[in-house]
């Protein structure tokens, strides 16, 4: 099974989310409200159409948990936004 480290944008306030999972596609879903979600989160407080800006695939989900963290540090974050703008 491939997990997914993804980056996500909303073009309406410029906010990037960043996470990890098995199924990028179910996930974009329940971020952009189209699939039902127990828990209030970050990508449901900003209203808008997020999309997949950058994505990385790992064979486990400690690999990806382990890049997650990285890609969330100030340097991580630093890199998506270089990435980002590039694009």
């Amino acid at each position: 099974m491939a997990f997914h480290v993804y980056v996500i944008k909303n073009n309406v306030n410029n906010k990037i989310y960043i996470g990890q999972t098995s199924d990028i596609n179910k996930r974009l879903l329940r971020h952009n409200n189209l699939l039902p979600s127990k828990k209030s989160s970050y990508t449901r407080r900003n209203k808008g159409l997020w999309i997949v800006v950058y994505k990385e695939e790992y064979g486990s989900r400690e690999e990806a948990i382990k890049r997650e963290r990285e890609l969330k540090s100030f340097k991580g974050r630093e890199y998506i936004r270089n990435v980002i703008n590039k694009s």
